[in-house]
Formats: C-alpha cells, structure tokens, sequence
C-alpha cells in the first residue's frame, strides 16, 4: 500500500452493497463509512468490507457527523453514486425535455452541498450518463469550479475497464491538489466475454439451487416461459419464436421494438447492462446463453465484477432474498470500476503528494 494513503479516509455515500468501496479498499483506501438508506444492504457491505453501515437518509446527517467520520485526516475523499431513477427515466422513454423536479434531486443536491461545507480534497461521483443532460449536473459542476476544484468527467463503458458487461456510466472526478483524470481504458482491444467469467460454473435448471454454492440460484420459469427460453437463440429476440409464444405487447407496434426481453445473452460478447431485474428473462437479456433459464444470482454479481467470496446473505438463511439481491447487485457500482477510481486517484495523488 501506498503511504501517503495513510493519510486518506474516504466516506462513501449511496454505498449499497459496497460495490464502489470493495474496490477502493482492495487498492488500499481507507473507507470509513458507506451512508445508504436502504438497511437491507447492510450485511453484505459490512460482511465484505472493513468499514462502517450507516443507515440513513442523508437529510438525517449533519456536517458535524460527516467531521466526526472523517476524524483527523489529511485527506477527504468523498465518493458516491446517486440513486439514478430520474435519469435513467428519461433515457427509458427517451424524452429530450428535461424531468421536472421531485423528490429524488434532493440526493444529489445534498451531495452537493456536503462538498460545500466539508471542502473534501477529492471527489468520485458516478452515475447514468444521461444525468449530463441535466441542469442539476450544470449546477453541480459549476458549485465544483466555484470552490476551487480541478473537474474531469468521462463517460466510459465498463466493458473497456474489464469488466464483462456493456455498461456506459458517467464518472466525475474533481480535486482541489490539481489536474485529475480517470485511467485510460484498459481492455479496448478485447472485451472480457461471459463465456470468460461464468462459463466455468456448474449447471442448473430453473428453480434450482446448486449444492455448492446458494448464490448459484435460477428463478423457476413457468411452463410458457420455459416454451420461449427455449425456442429463444443466443443473441436472438422473441422474433425467433412461433406465434403461439409471442405476448400481446409483442403483436401491438409500439412493442415490436423492445427485441431485447426474453432474450439470450452471447457466449462471445460481455453482458448487456444488469438491471435490479436481472435475474428475470422477461426484464432484458438475461437468459443464459445456453442452459434454459434466466441467469443466477451468482452470474449477475460475477458480471458486475463481485468477486466469488463476497456475501449477500447470512449462510444459514432459510428462504435466499433473490428479488432484494438482484436489486442490489443491479443497483451496485461494478466492483473493478470502483478499482479504476481508486487507482486514478491514487496516480493523482502521487503527482501531487511529494
């Protein structure tokens, strides 16, 4: 480990499942506390990181708490994801106006406004890169610039870091020590393919659990379902299938354009972006690219970049949570793109901490 990440403490808001601090602490940041309101995600962040769950809405945190998380360091990095339902909305019914406000900017205006009053040296904020579009975005950037940061963002695909899943994301990084910059790509020449990460494990059918593993666990298909998972082809869409397969939403011309529900991943290419409904043929490509059945839970952390030893749920749990840990995993910041952040603010700090 670095020395000078002695003198850091990092303090992760909207931390989920831990995502984004598993990989800053696998670079050797000291992660002093994840803030997420949903209490759900705290057996798998504390289970899986050295670091402190705080169940909160982030209006029920004061400066004063933020100060005492980050004690007496030299060095504040403050980091986060903002929950993106707003924006990703807008990419979903692909409206250019731009959302009314409501409830949920809240989230990333209390993002702002810790950075006002706490003056972290450093900043990581990832999130939907429609967020840019947005004059809530314009206004964070521009309160940033106003307080003395040095601002970068990029809008990069996880499949360019490593990681097997096409998964575009907006990824700011802002400093007050000078010029800061995301890594260059590191897997532009060949993308990590599913056959590469989930080929390996062992089979199972639909509503099975495997013996080894409980994360390895397919939701249970119903007997049309099985009909068109398999009559579906790897890379294909439903446009593969017999008549009698085929929704209504299928046969309605508005629908003829979602080809990618029900559909089977490819062997050969990364994954499309895991949503929290990952797990469910009917939500996206999420079908196996051979067996007959939606993805596991195991296959959806491993392609957000989980490594196979972190925990999601208790061992001796008696009914496993599969719509909670997809949410989560779906939700989650992919683990080697936290590491990509740690490891550009770590080259930041390097050319600025002699």
């Amino acid at each position: 480990m670095h020395n000078f990440l002695n003198h850091c403490s990092v303090v992760d808001l909207f931390c989920g499942i831990g995502g984004l601090t598993h990989g800053l602490q696998i670079e050797g940041f000291n992660v002093v506390a994840g803030i997420d309101i949903d209490k759900s995600c705290e057996f798998a962040y504390t289970n899986n990181n050295n670091s402190r769950f705080v169940a909160k809405d982030l209006r029920d945190i004061d400066i004063q708490e933020m100060r005492d998380f980050y004690g007496s360091c030299d060095i504040k990095v403050l980091v986060g994801c903002a929950p993106c339902q707003p924006f990703s909305a807008l990419y979903a019914n692909k409206r250019k106006e731009s959302i009314k406000e409501d409830d949920k900017w809240y989230l990333l205006n209390k993002f702002a406004e810790f950075v006002e009053k706490l003056q972290p040296e450093i900043i990581s904020m990832e999130n939907v890169p429609q967020l840019t579009k947005q004059k809530i975005y314009e206004d964070f950037c521009s309160l940033l610039s106003k307080n003395g940061y040095n601002i970068s963002s990029a809008i990069v695909n996880c499949a360019d870091y490593g990681v097997a899943q096409k998964r575009k994301r907006l990824v700011l990084l802002a400093s007050k020590l000078g010029k800061i910059n995301l890594l260059a790509p590191t897997h532009l020449e060949k993308h990590r393919t599913i056959k590469d990460v989930i080929a390996d494990l062992p089979q199972i059918e639909d509503g099975e659990i495997c013996d080894t593993d409980k994360m390895h666990v397919a939701h249970k298909l119903s007997e049309l379902n099985k009909k068109r998972i398999l009559a579906s082809k790897p890379g294909g869409s439903w446009k593969d299938w017999t008549e009698d397969l085929l929704l209504t939403c299928h046969k309605d011309p508005r629908g003829k354009k979602y080809t990618d529900v029900y559909g089977r991943m490819s062997w050969d290419l990364p994954a499309p972006t895991l949503t929290t409904k990952c797990t469910g043929i009917g939500n996206g490509r999420f079908g196996h690219p051979e067996q007959n059945r939606a993805i596991s839970l195991r296959e959806a952390a491993i392609l957000q970049s989980f490594p196979l030893e972190y925990k999601f749920f208790p061992d001796n749990v008696e009914k496993i949570p599969m719509l909670q840990v997809a949410k989560q995993i779906g939700n989650a910041v992919p683990v080697e793109l936290g590491r990509v952040i740690a490891k550009s603010i770590i080259n930041h700090l390097k050319e600025f901490q002699q």
